[in-house]
């Protein structure tokens, strides 16, 4: 294993996390058992699996000297490195029985990981009934984007039958000197560059117009967390999409904003004009390349039409919004403001990492996230998983953010919460599944 530069966005959640703010991304998994101490097996198996998978050894460093000739921006930065001193016996802990996986997870997910050894870990649950068991992954989002994580996850997991990666062809090993030849090429490509972040810029401004938010959506930071979990069959899902058109994760986002509609008016805020901005983040690589490590994530930008009394405009509303993002593509757009991380010197983001996170608040109020799953089922010790649950970082200034995956003919949402700002987390989540049933009556003949 050799060391290697964090990308520009890798250094920039590096930079902007803070004790109240940690930027790990999770996912809590349900699984059967077999007996009471499958358990603790499965801490064992982890631990001992995890001892053989490179990318779980990597620890982040601070670089104070310039990578190479044409990296003089890396001054400031950090790189991804092996641990020598690694023991996954840190990494990888059993909890005692609880009957409340949910509770568990908020109260681990608010706990920052350790930045001294790699960012990781694995928490096994078992559950008082005797016949399940939860792991709860955590990854630093400077360590693993969405697909990066699942990929260290399913190293550790039972081997999964998937089809044969095709290999890829060996990149010749490049000159620490430009090619002259391709200095036409790459002017052409800065100078869209520029063009590109004035786009975003712009947008960005515009964006923040006439911006009407609920109080309910922010949060002065209180560091606890408090999750939830919402299982719907994605037949549902279908039946909806085959009735009005458009995407499957039209309707989950259209879901997500009439449960907000019901969750503010059930707590009393009110939904009356309200379009909070919510970011979609778009991963600009395949799943099946989750390689080399390091972010590649645009995002869109869309106004969640909270406000609107009916589930049909709302979903019209979305895909219209979302229909016009695509088409712009995810270089360009307000979203797509993570972009401009890869223009930014090293030592900026680690001087600004803290007024960028302040700044999120700005930016957008709510995230909602899909994390792909394989569509293979997912097995540690022979117990499989029965739900998956996805949970997203929360951004300064923000009470919520929302991930959505897929598994095995069910949509798992997974709600994250500062705890203090939102006690009503269970509310939410309970307005998912309702909203669901409101949208197939709407499209009921």
């Amino acid at each position: 294993m050799t060391s290697d530069l964090l990308a520009p966005l890798d250094l920039a959640f590096w930079n902007i996390e803070s004790a109240e703010h940690p930027m790990h991304l999770g996912a809590l998994g349900v699984f059967t058992a077999h007996s009471p101490t499958a358990g603790a097996h499965a801490a064992d198996l982890l631990a001992a699996r995890a001892a053989a998978v490179p990318g779980l050894r990597m620890r982040i460093r601070d670089a104070w000297q310039p990578h190479g000739l044409l990296r003089p921006f890396s001054f400031g930065g950090a790189t991804r490195e092996p641990a020598e001193d690694f023991d996954p016996l840190d990494h990888v802990r059993l909890h005692a029985p609880t009957a409340d996986f949910q509770a568990m997870a908020g109260r681990l997910m608010e706990r920052p990981l350790e930045r001294g050894r790699p960012p990781w870990e694995a928490h096994v649950l078992p559950g008082e009934d005797g016949v399940s068991f939860a792991v709860l992954f955590k990854f630093h989002h400077a360590l693993a984007d969405g697909l990066r994580a699942l990929t260290l996850a399913a190293a550790i997991l039972d081997p999964m039958d998937l089809p044969a990666r095709r290999p890829r062809p060996e990149q010749p090993r490049g000159s620490r000197l430009p090619d002259v030849r391709k200095l036409p090429d790459l002017l052409r490509g800065r100078l869209s560059d520029v063009g590109r972040a004035l786009d975003i810029g712009a947008s960005v401004a515009v964006s923040t117009l006439g911006v009407r938010s609920s109080a309910a959506l922010a949060a002065e930071p209180s560091g606890t967390r408090r999750t939830a979990g919402v299982v719907i069959d994605i037949d549902d899902v279908h039946v909806v999409r085959k009735a009005v058109g458009g995407t499957v994760n039209d309707v989950l986002i259209a879901v997500v904003a009439g449960a907000l509609r019901r969750w503010l008016d059930e707590r009393g805020d009110g939904s009356e004009g309200v379009a909070p901005r919510a970011l979609i983040p778009v991963s600009k690589r395949r799943p099946r390349t989750a390689h080399p490590q390091g972010n590649r994530l645009s995002g869109y930008l869309i106004r969640l039409p909270v406000d609107d009394p009916d589930p049909l405009r709302r979903l019209a509303t979305v895909r219209t919004a979302m229909d016009r993002n695509k088409d712009a593509g995810p270089n360009r757009g307000a979203g797509a403001v993570a972009l401009l991380a890869d223009h930014v010197p090293a030592l900026a983001h680690r001087l600004g990492g803290p007024l960028v996170g302040q700044a999120a608040r700005l930016w957008f109020d709510i995230l909602v996230t899909s994390v792909p799953l394989p569509g293979v089922a997912l097995k540690l010790g022979g117990h499989a998983v029965t739900e998956v649950y996805p949970f997203a970082p929360l951004a300064r200034g923000q009470s919520l953010a929302i991930a959505i995956s897929t598994y095995r003919g069910r949509v798992h949402y997974g709600l994250v919460a500062d705890a203090a700002a939102v006690p009503d987390l269970d509310v939410l989540a309970a307005a998912l599944s309702e909203e669901v049933e409101t949208l197939i009556t709407a499209c009921a003949p």
